[in-house]
């Protein structure tokens, strides 16, 4: 009721209608929350023969090659 009159703007002004996701809602951040595989541990697999090594924090799997073959890993 910006002017007074009784008249709400119009889309409303309930639940679900700012920018914000307010209390209780669902923030995962960046990346989604927990997807399988993402954060420090887990492994990395090689796409063409299926070897894995430990992942290491501070860079993605696509980042390694393979010891076996040389192709690059992904994230298992």
């Amino acid at each position: 009721m910006p002017r007074g009159d009784g008249k709400c703007p119009p889309g409303g002004s309930g639940p679900g209608t700012g920018r914000g996701a307010g209390m209780g809602g669902s923030r995962k951040g960046r990346m989604g929350g927990s997807k399988a595989g993402a954060g420090p541990g887990g492994e990395c697999m090689c796409p063409k023969c299926g070897t894995t090594a430990p992942h290491e924090a501070g860079g993605p799997c696509s980042f390694k090659n393979c010891p076996k073959c040389g192709a690059k890993m992904v994230r298992k």
